[in-house]
Formats: structure tokens, sequence, C-alpha cells
């Protein structure tokens, strides 16, 4: 063993030793208990960032320390390989998007190499590949023969530059986010599945769901947004365009009788038909299709309407109400139109006080009608003179009341709406899956049938950054005939949330090639015992998945009910960031490598200064991003430090949940702890041979000792497998080594055979963690096999137990002396040893003892008067 830890050789070596052995493939193995450890996978954009680093280091901490729990472990890797980003990539640097695609993704397995993570290579997978999303594209024409996918025209964000289809959050101030033009809302032909039809499982199912951090599950539940509410039908006075009625819901239909206008969507067919004769109506309709439909945007925009100068009729009274074309009503919500009811809704306030529009109170409550809605459920009033019944019923009876009467009249029913809509699949983008239909000369379509799957999307392309390549090449289209008839190859292509929602089903037969999963597989390893993750994910992907997993489920491919048995949501990493304005208001940030910094007595940051830009502005520590370019490169921090050492600190710095203030001081600390680990170690063995423990012939220093080393295994036991607090495990190994450097005795065999076992046992509990320093330290200590698979320490309870015991002793509160008494000492032996103490009984002299206590192994306590 060389007496200076050298990071590099050291990686090396143990990375060496691993590939060699094949140490991280795993097969099914029914004699073992299994566990499935998964991080989210990465899209390879070209290089790693300190929030992949965290990601799967804590999974690989993980898998590392199940696997030396006995357990057969999985853990693998792959990418999520489709994207826009990969397209605009592929325009800039004038390329194609597999291309750039699949020479990142080379780049950043060597980067995850050279980390240490012990993932199974023999299971990668990337969406891109055809061998995968053929899967994807047969289960797509199953869900289709069984009714759960069809195609409609669909209302969406269409940007005339880039030729697609955006998520509202793509939307910036009405334009593109990356083009920069005016986004139209436009009608076009989608691709949808029905997780409508799985809304109340993916509901109940959460109950499954014990080890998920109940924010997330309350998020979903929120998404799912269940509700009990009325469908009101509203009677035109006058039919439009063959329209003589149409439909509301609301979940206040104890507000009934304040209705005073109805509000429509542009898109609503009334008013289109409406829109056809009258111009002022047209333009306020095209204004509609201009704005964002994001709900922070749609929350915080000025609230406009038209009248349509038409009414319907009051379903209960009678009455004309007027019809309104509001912008903050959407088409895709709900039936497109909102009864209006200003004196209890604050959005419908805001706009009848714009506008002028009556505001009737029909529920009682605190607050002034003349500033705010008076939105609190509360008994009912001015129910008017026929439906005077109505008047004080509390908001649960009034529903029944009120629901009763709709339904009784034929206007109205009870019912139970989602917020959550079905799952728009339809990109107009080149780099995705090819959905796997075909269009028809007659208007119809069909599934691509079994024998034509793979539909392969063409690598060998041209960008030219508006048109997509397979909507511009009429020979891809074409599919010759299908019974005759002329048909062409669908031009959209998967939403990426299809491969990222089964990806961690595929693993666990990646290599399978004669159906989307081997079952067996797959009922070995699922469900995923562990999943990792950004809480970013906790709607969209996670709920794509779950609803996934059920409908493979249902296919026969999968037993399970739910894909992830436990989640743990990783915090971010923050650093430090720091900008100057520039003469017209933006700023330029500057990464903290290239900044100079003057400190505080405390380390605390009081200024920074760039070597060309001069003084800087703090921008204070935020997450770490290109935006703020306050990144650390992980490679470079690899290359100064090692492997071990970024694994370490990012273990120790924070619990995983929490966010990760990344900070040079603390890993120059892991660094140094790393190097007076291997310095111990290595002056143990200078020493000599130590001898075969014998616990009985120990002195009292060296039972001291031994005691603490099975203390330290038992609380790491706890804290990896239990809690998961990584933080405190490595803080309590290094408690254990501060005591080894300390009261080591190196001077006797039996001194060195405890130093050995303080050695061994901090060796193991720090593997998972530092895996490749302590691959190095294992064998210079003498042990051939393979560390990954030693058993996890077992902590010793005889070596626990204590000879004697140290008592504070408190008079009134204060601490007055510490007391070591024999560990089979009574409490009243105890207390008399206490009260003979000197600087006790100077505060027990003259007083009057009200309590005296022994809390067994911790405190004795007394009370004076």
């Amino acid at each position: 063993m060389k007496d200076q830890y050298q990071p590099a050789e050291v990686e090396a070596q143990a990375q060496s030793y691993w590939q060699s052995n094949n140490t991280f493939a795993v097969t099914e193995d029914r004699s073992k208990e299994k566990f499935y450890c998964l991080a989210m996978f990465p899209y390879p954009s070209g290089k790693l960032h300190m929030g992949h680093v965290r990601n799967y280091t804590i999974t690989d901490v993980i898998a590392r320390y199940q696997r030396m729990q006995g357990k057969n472990v999985l853990h693998p890797m792959g990418w999520d390989a489709f994207g826009l980003p990969a397209e605009n990539a592929a325009i800039q640097n004038h390329t194609a998007p597999a291309k750039w695609t699949y020479s990142n993704i080379e780049y950043m397995k060597g980067q995850l190499k050279s980390l240490g993570f012990g993932f199974d290579w023999q299971r990668e997978l990337a969406t891109c590949q055809s061998d995968y999303y053929r899967w994807e594209q047969w289960f797509f024409t199953r869900l289709y023969e069984k009714g759960l996918v069809y195609k409609k025209m669909a209302t969406v964000n269409w940007d005339p530059v880039d030729q697609t289809v955006l998520a509202n959050e793509q939307v910036i101030d009405g334009r593109g986010w990356r083009s920069g033009a005016l986004v139209e809302r436009k009608e076009i032909p989608q691709w949808f599945i029905k997780i409508t039809e799985y809304a109340q499982e993916l509901l109940n199912s959460l109950d499954q769901l014990p080890n998920w951090p109940e924010q997330v599950k309350t998020m979903q539940r929120n998404w799912i947004g269940r509700s009990k509410g009325v469908e009101i039908d509203f009677a035109l006075e006058a039919p439009v365009a063959g329209i003589d009625q149409f439909s509301v819901y609301t979940t206040r239909p104890d507000t009934v009788m304040g209705i005073t206008y109805v509000s429509l969507a542009a898109e609503h067919p009334i008013v289109l038909a409406l829109a056809e004769n009258n111009p002022e109506l047209a333009a306020f309709v095209a204004e509609c299709k201009q704005q964002s439909v994001s709900e922070a945007d749609m929350a915080s925009m000025d609230k406009k309407g038209m009248a349509t100068g038409i009414n319907a009729t009051h379903p209960i009274t009678g009455q004309p109400v007027a019809l309104w074309v509001a912008n903050y009503v959407l088409m895709d919500y709900g039936t497109g139109a909102v009864m209006a009811v200003p004196a209890h809704d604050q959005r419908d306030f805001e706009f009848a006080q714009k506008y002028g529009l009556e505001i009737k109170q029909v529920i009682a409550g605190e607050g002034d009608l003349s500033q705010a809605a008076i939105s609190e459920k509360g008994p009912l009033v001015n129910s008017g003179e026929d439906f005077s019944q109505w008047d004080g019923l509390s908001f649960g009876k009034a529903f029944k009341a009120i629901s009763q009467h709709l339904h009784e009249t034929g206007k109205g029913r009870v019912q139970v709406n989602y917020r959550l809509r079905d799952w728009g699949v339809s990109r107009q983008r080149y780099w995705g899956c090819p959905i796997p239909m075909l269009n028809l000369a007659d208007g119809t379509e069909i599934a691509v049938p079994g024998d034509r799957l793979p539909v392969l999307l063409p690598e060998d392309v041209q960008m030219d950054g508006v048109t997509s390549p397979i909507k511009a090449d009429p020979e891809w289209r074409k599919a010759g005939e299908i019974n005759g008839v002329t048909a062409e190859h669908e031009t959209d292509t998967f939403d990426t949330f299809m491969e990222s929602s089964w990806y961690y089903a595929r693993y666990t037969c990646p290599g399978f090639s004669e159906g989307m999963l081997d079952k067996d597989a797959a009922d070995y390893w699922l469900p995923v015992d562990q999943y990792v993750g950004g809480i970013e994910h906790a709607i969209l992907h996670l709920l794509y998945a779950r609803f996934y997993h059920k409908l493979m489920r249902d296919e026969g491919l999968v037993s399970s009910d739910e894909p992830f048995e436990s989640l743990l949501c990783q915090g971010m990493v923050l650093a430090d960031s720091f900008y100057k304005v520039n003469d017209d208001g933006s700023k330029t940030w500057y990464n903290p490598a290239d900044v100079e910094l003057e400190k505080d007595s405390k380390g605390k940051v009081i200024s920074a200064r760039h070597p060309d830009a001069g003084e800087l502005s703090l921008g204070g520590s935020t997450k770490m991003s290109k935006s703020k370019n306050n990144g650390v490169d992980p490679q470079s921090a690899v290359d100064q430090y090692g492997a071990d050492t970024l694994r370490l600190f990012s273990m120790f710095a924070a619990p995983p949940e929490q966010t990760l203030e990344w900070h040079d001081a603390g890993v120059e600390g892991a660094s140094r702890f790393l190097r007076r680990f291997w310095k111990t170690v290595h002056g143990h063995i200078e020493a000599g041979s130590p001898g075969t423990l014998n616990a009985e012939a120990l002195n009292g220093e060296q039972k001291g000792l031994r005691r603490k080393v099975h203390e330290t295994i038992a609380k790491v036991s706890d804290d990896f497998g239990q809690r998961q607090t990584f933080n405190t495990a490595v803080a309590a190994v290094m408690e254990l080594l501060n005591e080894v450097t300390k009261t080591a005795d190196r001077s006797s065999p039996d001194g060195l055979a405890v130093e050995r076992e303080a050695l061994e046992a901090m060796t193991a509990l720090l593997a998972p963690i530092v895996p490749h320093i302590c691959h190095s330290i294992w064998q210079a200590l003498g042990h051939s096999n393979n560390l990954v698979d030693q058993p996890w320490p077992v902590a010793d309870e005889q070596a626990m137990v204590r000879d004697s015991l140290v008592y504070p002793v408190q008079v009134n509160g204060k601490i007055r002396a510490q007391l070591e008494v024999s560990a089979s000492a009574s409490s009243d032996e105890i207390l008399a040893l206490a009260q003979s103490e000197s600087n006790v009984v100077k505060f027990l002299e003259g007083k009057e003892i009200k309590m005296s206590k022994v809390i067994p192994g911790k405190l004795v306590t007394f009370a004076v008067k």
C-alpha cells in the first residue's frame, strides 16, 4: 500500500476490476431477495451536471448497501434520447439529431463510468433505438384496438415558424419559446390516450404508496382533481346554427340562484357560429387565440369579454341570462361554458365590475361586496319567492335540494368530474417515435399491422429548422395499399413522456425480442423498490408512468399495480452566483470558478471581482443552471479531487431530499478526510500484523474503542437502512476515525486487533459511498474477496455493553457535576453517590430536597427549595 492516497490511480484500478469481473451484471435469482434500484434516466444533453451526479450517487449508495445485505440488486442505466433539444442542437451544429445524440451518449457514459457508478451496462437502452420503440408502437396499436386510443381535432398552441405544437409552458408572452413567433391557437388532428378512464384508480391507488412523499401524492391528487358537482343545461332563447342548448359544470350548485350571466370560451361552437356574421366578435375570438393559456398567465392576465347579444334561460327561474365571451374560459376545460356568479367568485366579480354586470348575493357571509366576492360557503339567502324554502340551507343540504330539483325538471344531473384530461400524445417534431397509424385515402385510419412494425424513423436527415424531415418526405409517407385503399404513414411523433413511462419495465428484459416484456423477468424485478428523481417530475412523468403500468397490467404484461414502491425526491444542487449589470439593464453572469472572492472571518463572501469585468454583484446561492452560469463541471472536480471525494461531499453536505450547497471548502474537507483515512490505514499496516481479537483480554481503553466501533455500526446501519440519512452516517464514521487516531494502541497485538476491526468496519460502512478507496483499502488489509459482496457489518451487542456509565448531575436544572458509576448500580446507589459529590453538596446544603430522580443511563436530577 502506497503511503500517499492517489485518487486517479486508486479509482482506475477499482473500475478496471469491476469491469473485468462484470461485477454489476445480474440475472434473475429466485433464491435471493431482489432489490430494484433506479434513478430517473438522463437526457443525453452532452455533459453531466451536478444534479446528475447527486441523483446517481444516491441510487448507487442504496444499491451497493442493499447488495451488501445479500440481495440480488438490479441497478440499470439508459437514455431518454428523443426530444426537441436534439433537433435544435442539430440545426445549430449542422448535423443530424441521431448523430448528435449517439455522440453525447458515448461521452456521458464515459463520465458515469468515471464516477464509479455500479450500473449493469448490459441492460443499457436508448429510447431512440428501434428495438426499444417498436414495442411502444406495438403497445399503442393494442390500445387502439381496445378503444383506449382515439383521434380528434384539438385546439393547440401552434408555432408557425417551428411548425409544431407547444406546451402552455413553452408560450412566453404569447410567443414561441424558441422562435419568438406569435403563437396561434389552432385546431389540428391529435392522437389521445384515455387516461381519464383510469382517473379514479390512479387516485385510489395513491393510498397503496406509503413510501412516497406526501407532497408528491398531494400534487397528483390535485392534478387528477376529482370533484362532485352538477352538470346544468341552459336552453337558448333562440337556436344558433342548430344549437338550442349547452351545459355547464359546477361544484357550487348552491349559488345557482345568483347567476347573472354565462361566460363562454372563444372556441365554443355557439361563439364560432355567431362570429361568422359578426366581425367585431370574430376579431375578439382571434385575439383570444393569441393569448397564453398557461395557468400562471391565465390567473394574472387582464380579464376581457364581449357580449354576444343573445340570452339563455335560467334553468330554475326561467329568467333571461346574457351570454358573454370571456378570455379566461377555455374550451379544453369542462364544457367551455361557465355559469357566472359574481357575488361568490372573485374572477366573475372582477369581470362583472369591469363590464357593469349585476352582482346578486345568494350566500350569507362576512365581507363587503363592493370590494370583493364572498367566496366561502354559508347558508343560502335571497333564493326568491318561489324557492324561499332553500333560504338558510347549509351547503350540503342546498347541494342535495337544488341538484334534486334540476334532476326532476330534466335540467341537470349530479356528476363526478376530473380535472385530468386525456393524454394528447401527438407532436409535430421529427426526433421522436413515429406514431404507428396509417391514414387512408377515404379519410379513415387504421393501426399499422404488427408485421410492419417497427415504423422506422430515418436517422440520416437534414434539418432545415422549419419542417419535420418525415413530413417533408413524400416517399417516407407512402405505405402502399391496405385492402385496396392507398395508405400513408402518420407523420406526427409521440410525446417523449411515452418513452419514459415504461423504460423501467424494459430494463428487466432489454434484449427480449419476442415481445414488449418477458413477463417472468418483469414480475421478478417489478415493482421498482427504490426510485430516485427530482420533484419537478412529481406530476406528469410519475402520473403517466403509473397509468402506463396499469395499461401494461391490463394487457397481461406485468402483475403488479404500481411501478414504484418507494420514491425519494432529491433536492437541488445550489451554488453561489455572480453578475454585472450592463448598460441596457441586462445582466451578465460569471462562473464562480473565474471569480476572486473576499470573505469575512466567518467565511461569508463580502465582495467578488472578475479579472476582466471588475467588481461583481452577489446573486446569492441559487440552483446550478446555464442561465446563471454557476454550474460546476463534475469532470473538472473529478480530475482535481477524485470521484470518491465528489461522492462523499454530495452525500455528507445534506440529507438527500434537501438542497445541497456546493462550496469548495466542503469538497476540500471531504478530500482531507479520505487522505486521513488512507494515512491511518497505511500506518496501521506498517505497525505490523494484529493478533487474533480476544475481547476478554482487552484493557479498558481498548474495550472503549471497540464499543465505539459497534455503536457506529449500529448507527450507520440504521441511517442507511431505515432513515436514508447518509450525511449522519458519514458523520458517525468520521467520529470513529477521530477515536481511532486518538486512542488506538499499536504497541500490542490486542491493540492492533481492535484497530484492525475498527478499520475494516469503517471500510465496509463507507464502501457504498466511496467505493474506490474502500476497494483498495480492503485489499490492502489482506482480503481477496470483492468488497461489493462483503456482508454488511453487524453490531455486536455484547461489545456495546458498558462497565460504567457517566451521569450528568443537575440541581434545579443546572449541571453541577459528572458522575461515573458502575453500569450495574441501582438508582439508590447512584443518588447516594451523587449527593456525596463535593460540587453537588454545596448546592444541596441547607435546602429542602423536593425531588431526586435517576433517568437510567442519562441523568441524575435534584429539585431543591
